[in-house]
């Protein structure tokens, strides 16, 4: 019998889709997006950004899918399923996930200041200073671990409140209808906001930027490289994510009409907010005298500092603009988190035979717990450095690792007339498999290298050690769960539905 109950699968095909669009459209589809589409050649970049999509996005996400709907249980035990002596990588994804949610509250707690601020302007003239010098008290230097910032860790500790809120009820009682609410609610903010943005005078400077393509970079490496990074961080690729969230879905799920329509959501959602950030920008550079090119920043440059800035300019507009904005920020920093925190949970429960409320109540004290170390004035700089490796490396590595077991340890091949017997829309064959058994492991494996070799040569020396001590306690943690008995006597035993 599996720990998995009925109780935790969705209760409709409906709180499947919307959780994992949750999960897709998140804080990277806001913040990092705009700046890697500007970056890349403009409207160049569409062309590697819809290749990626075909040939890697949609694929992976059908393996993933089919896997996991295959095995209905965590990806330790599917792992542990599919050979024996691999659980050690089973638990390397989950734990990794992890390690983002605990990140992620940093920024989520930013924002939530942020959206308290934004209906006073509390920033006041010069957002810069006030998010770095005022907010934050950044340190460079590892001295600032030594440095609390109390108002950060409160507004930290609120998210972790509302997380575990909503993650420690039963899946469809939780995040199945928080998820038929925040998504819908992620969207319609964001339509409002676009709306007001391309109204504003000096937007259509800011799109021109945006579009004006450069083909010449189509003959580059990097942004083919950059497209395909860009869609392994917005659909979550290789973070067992969908995996876990497959396992849950009822027999008659067409998963690849679902995986469509997840990766036709999240294209259009982050390049609908790109247009809204580049109306913003073109603004603000017919307000200042600046070039888009000069305001054009990523990361959290974008979220707390260039937005502050125009709506210090907007006049009684901001005071509307604002608080949405923040909202919508925090709508998908939410669905983002609730997302990383449900594989390892679930693989807990999965092999030790916890309830899912003391699972997520666990997880929840020990991520707030050490969240805490972004509470501090080297916090911003260290969150840096942890999400280049998780991302650059760790993630990567578990992408690679998903197509080799998952398409050639496990079969591929044994999903495909099952999936397409269920498919309203696309059926598979001999060019799935050739894509997620040879495409995309080579592939990924040149971003990866390409990401090792530019964290070893653009990093610094104490980002260097940080992202030793990062590696190793994701290895160590990953060792703990894999060493420690399984307390649920049915852990040898997983019924295949394919």
């Amino acid at each position: 019998m599996e720990i998995m109950a009925d109780k935790n699968e969705w209760g409709s095909n409906l709180s499947f889709i919307l959780a994992m669009i949750g999960s897709a459209v998140g804080l990277g589809n806001i913040w990092r997006y705009p700046y890697v589409l500007y970056s890349n050649g403009g409207g160049a970049f569409y062309i590697p950004y819809i290749v990626a999509i075909l040939l890697m996005g949609i694929p992976f996400l059908i393996l993933e899918y089919g896997v996991g709907y295959n095995f209905k249980s965590s990806f330790p035990k599917a792992i542990r399923k599919i050979h024996s002596n691999w659980e050690y990588l089973g638990w390397l994804l989950p734990v990794a996930v992890f390690m983002i949610m605990i990140y992620y509250s940093a920024i989520l707690g930013w924002d939530g200041i942020y959206m308290i601020l934004s209906f006073t302007k509390g920033w006041g003239a010069n957002p810069d200073t006030f998010f770095a010098t005022t907010l934050l008290q950044s340190s460079e230097s590892m001295s600032g671990l030594a440095h609390f910032v109390p108002i950060v860790a409160v507004a930290m500790l609120v998210g972790w409140v509302i997380i575990w809120f909503i993650s420690h009820r039963d899946l469809e009682e939780g995040l199945g209808k928080v998820s038929k609410i925040l998504v819908p609610a992620l969207f319609i903010i964001m339509v409002i906001i676009v709306g007001v943005s391309l109204t504003l005078p000096g937007a259509s400077i800011g799109l021109a930027e945006l579009f004006n393509p450069d083909w010449s970079l189509l003959t580059h490496f990097e942004i083919w490289m950059a497209a395909f990074g860009q869609i392994v961080f917005s659909l979550s690729l290789g973070m067992s994510i969908a995996f876990t969230y497959a396992s849950y879905t009822s027999d008659d799920a067409d998963l690849i009409t679902n995986t469509i329509s997840i990766a036709l959501a999240n294209s259009l959602f982050e390049n609908f907010a790109a247009l809204g950030v580049f109306s913003i920008l073109g603004y603000m550079s017919l307000q200042s005298g600046t070039a888009v090119a000069d305001l054009v920043t990523q990361g959290t440059g974008l979220v707390f500092v260039v937005y502050p800035t125009v709506f210090n300019v907007l006049g009684q507009w901001a005071y509307v603009l604002g608080p949405l904005f923040f909202l919508t920020v925090y709508l998908a920093g939410l669905t983002s988190i609730l997302s990383t925190v449900e594989p390892l949970s679930f693989s807990i429960q999965n092999k030790f035979g916890l309830s899912r409320s003391r699972t997520m109540t666990i997880l929840v004290i020990v991520g707030a717990a050490l969240s805490m170390i972004y509470a501090t004035a080297y916090g911003g700089e260290l969150l840096g450095f942890v999400d280049t490796f998780i991302n650059q490396i760790a993630l990567l590595f578990g992408v690679i690792l998903e197509c080799i077991i998952f398409a050639w340890i496990f079969k591929a091949e044994k999903l495909i007339d099952f999936l397409n017997s269920r498919s309203k829309t696309i059926k598979l064959g001999k060019w799935w498999l050739v894509i997620v058994k040879y495409i995309l492991p080579i592939f990924i494996s040149i971003i990866w290298i390409g990401g090792l070799i530019d964290v070893i040569n653009a990093g610094t020396m104490d980002q260097l050690n940080f992202t030793i001590v990062t590696a190793l306690m994701l290895l160590i943690a990953t060792g703990i769960f894999t060493i420690l008995p399984a307390k649920n006597p049915d852990w040898d035993d997983t019924e295949e539905r394919v």
